[in-house]
């Protein structure tokens, strides 16, 4: 398995849009620190990822970047926040992966992400990796979803033996 490293430039990807859209937002932006709402617990891999990142956006944003760690029911309580303040460009989401799922698998999530947000920039890439037990038979994804369709369709053990009266 061959293992990538970040780009040393890798801050530089995250500030070069606030770069480009200074004369756009106006000469004076940033007037006032930016806080980038982190929607995880302080320590994670995304605070971890934003805290490397904040230092160098702040210099070249001449401006103060403060994390805001808001952590918990995966990543929504920082997102809906977020959705809910001004949108004046002082105030960014550090987007992660449930987000995208979050609408699918929760029964409600106040925020949507093609409305609420505009995109800035693409931070991190987080490589994904499905692995199972060697004693599953599935040896590829369709393999897999084929297995637990033919599972799923055929009653649980000790579910006839459950009656209620």
């Amino acid at each position: 398995m061959r293992r990538t490293r970040a780009p040393a430039a890798l801050p530089w990807a995250l500030a070069l849009p606030f770069a480009c859209a200074g004369p756009a937002i106006g000469a004076s932006w940033p007037e006032r620190p930016v806080r980038l709402v982190v929607p995880s617990v302080p320590g994670g891999g995304t605070d971890i990822s934003m805290r490397i990142i904040a230092p160098k956006l702040a210099e070249i944003l001449g401006q103060q970047v403060v994390i805001d760690n808001r952590g918990g029911a995966a990543g929504n309580i920082g997102a809906e926040h977020v959705a809910k303040t001004a949108p004046d460009g002082y105030t960014l989401l550090a987007v992660i992966a449930s987000h995208t799922s979050n609408p699918y698998v929760m029964r409600k999530v106040s925020y949507d992400l093609d409305r609420d947000f505009a995109p800035v920039s693409l931070v991190v890439i987080v490589p994904s990796l499905l692995v199972s037990h060697p004693s599953l038979p599935a040896k590829s994804v369709k393999e897999l979803i084929a297995f637990v369709r033919a599972r799923s369709s055929s009653p649980r053990p000790g579910s006839a033996a459950r009656r209620t009266s």
